[in-house]
């Protein structure tokens, strides 16, 4: 994961090169690990989120490709709320390891759904399908940032749908909250434990505490704002909460995704074709002012097995 400080000297640039074994970015941009928590590697043959030299570094110090309505999929192009094309299995095959996802009670169920109403079925299934395919990757960290717009009750509602579907078995705890984005454990320490999925949500859970596993976003995350319409999506802290963390404490979500007003109507449709390399670090470039010179913690993306994104995911990380 990069600092977009520019060095400014080639000389500490050579320096810096010798006495660390982290890639540099094509630019000479400056892994922030250096800096950060960093724990030596041990002689394992550990592989974490596909690449082993992310199993020592910090989670709060990793770039994660996301997909945003992750349950919104569909192939076909009459389905205008959609902001997927391919299932939930598949975004996870192709290297998402962060989904993102809006509920609504629905005939007395906590589905996943959006835009009156694109449908994804019941949070529950939806999690059965996700704990399947963590079961079968013992070597995956997995974010869950969930919203909670209704306001339903974390623990009869949602905390259920987690403990029958098997996810609450692999869901982390932390010893305190909240987490400095500097003081989370490393991908190895996670995947060591057992406890391998880290859930937020973005309302309820900063004032009941009732289920561990279900931690308050904003205590720990900022955004940048959602719905943009302007293609050189200008950066800004959208939302956050300063009850315990400052600024530079928490971590980010860079929301990658353009939107189309379609005639000035109001009526607002995601565009599918921005995400290239240029687009993402351009982006992540005009936010590291707002996080001490970080790149951002995720690059929350639309119709993810189109365009750059993992790609440039990887290039913020340094590999």
């Amino acid at each position: 994961m990069f600092n977009f400080g520019f060095l400014p000297l080639l000389a500490a640039l050579a320096s810096l090169r010798t006495l660390s074994a982290a890639p540099f970015h094509p630019l000479g941009l400056l892994p922030s690990h250096l800096n950060s928590r960093f724990h030596a590697r041990d002689s394992s043959a550990m592989v974490c989120n596909g690449h082993k030299e992310l199993c020592d570094r910090s989670y709060g110090n990793i770039t994660f490709m996301g997909a945003h309505d992750s349950f919104a999929f569909s192939q076909h192009h009459y389905a205008l709320a959609r902001d997927q094309q391919v299932d939930i299995p598949s975004q996870l095959a192709l290297g998402v390891r962060l989904l993102q996802a809006q509920s609504h009670m629905h005939n007395r169920v906590l589905h996943f759904c959006h835009t009156n109403c694109f449908d994804g079925g019941s949070v529950q299934d939806y999690l059965t399908i996700v704990n399947t395919f963590m079961r079968a990757n013992p070597h995956k960290v997995l974010t869950l940032i969930l919203t909670n717009p209704e306001g339903v009750s974390i623990p009869d509602v949602w905390a259920p749908a987690f403990v029958k579907s098997g996810i609450s078995d692999i869901a982390d705890v932390p010893p305190n909250l909240p987490v400095a984005q500097k003081d989370w454990p490393t991908l190895r320490e996670f995947i060591s434990s057992g406890k391998r999925v880290i859930v937020f949500l973005d309302h309820g859970a900063e004032i009941n505490m009732d289920v561990p596993y279900i931690l308050p976003e904003f205590d720990m995350i900022w955004e940048t704002p959602f719905s943009v319409t302007d293609p050189s999506f200008p950066c800004s802290v959208d939302r956050i909460e300063y009850w315990t963390l400052q600024q530079n404490d928490h971590m980010y979500m860079i929301n990658h995704s353009l939107n189309n007003n379609v005639l000035h109507s109001g009526v607002i449709l995601t565009e599918p074709n921005h995400a290239s390399n240029k687009q993402i670090l351009a982006h992540a470039r005009n936010c590291a002012h707002l996080a001490a010179g970080r790149a951002p913690n995720c690059v929350l993306l639309d119709f993810v097995n189109l365009g750059q994104g993992l790609q440039a995911v990887n290039m913020l990380n340094g590999l």
